[in-house]
């Protein structure tokens, strides 16, 4: 582990973690926030580029690709596994053993519960009214349940809720809920069929 006095001193580092050079902890952001403190667990892994704010809460075991970046007042538990150029920004709630794969954007106020996995340029959104200064609602993050998965560019919209077990298709727009264990498709997404339905086709393995 490096020297403590290369972070600041809201920093903490969990036994056995590894912080590459060229990574930045404890970035302070503009916004007002009454706890700045960002706690790292142990075992984890951070390659270098990547920056993770002050006021976030990070499990055991985490792993980082490079320039990753992890915003504040996150709550994050154990086993993230994030890959390079992605980003969680603030304000979010992830479970254990969640995958974000490259090039994702997880939009502030999102859930993702235990084993949700995104493919490479998953883009989740929280603005149902973006740029109107007099909209109805603020920002409604999406809530992915435990073991959904999304494919390849999927694009998840404000307040979605994806059902636990779900398997969004690649390049999907997701602009209403998914029921658990649904397979769904297109812009709009539609239910094509289940879960159980795709593992029974031939060839597949359960």
């Amino acid at each position: 582990m490096p020297p403590r006095s290369r972070w600041p001193e809201w920093v903490s580092l969990g036994e056995g973690a590894h912080i590459d050079d060229g990574v930045i902890l404890g970035y302070l952001t503009s916004r007002q926030i009454q706890n700045r403190a960002l706690i790292i667990g142990g075992s984890s892994l951070v390659r270098s580029g990547s920056v993770l704010y002050a006021g976030t809460t990070i499990g055991a075991g985490l792993e980082t690709g490079h320039n990753v970046v992890i915003r504040e007042q996150n709550r994050i538990g154990n086993q993230l596994r994030i890959w390079n150029s992605s980003t969680i920004d603030y304000g979010c709630t992830i479970g254990d053993r969640v995958k974000i794969h490259t090039n994702c954007y997880v939009a502030q106020y999102t859930i993702l519960e235990d084993d949700v996995f995104l493919a490479p340029g998953v883009t989740i959104a929280n603005d149902k009214y973006p740029g109107w200064d007099e909209a109805p609602v603020g920002s409604i993050g999406p809530r992915i349940r435990m073991g959904a998965q999304l494919g390849v560019n999927a694009t998840i919209l404000p307040g979605v809720e994806i059902g636990p077990g779900a398997l969004v298709g690649s390049g999907a727009v997701v602009t209403r809920d998914v029921q658990a264990g649904a397979v769904v498709a297109g812009n709009p997404a539609r239910p094509v069929r289940t879960v159980a339905e795709l593992r029974a086709e031939p060839g597949m393995t359960s």
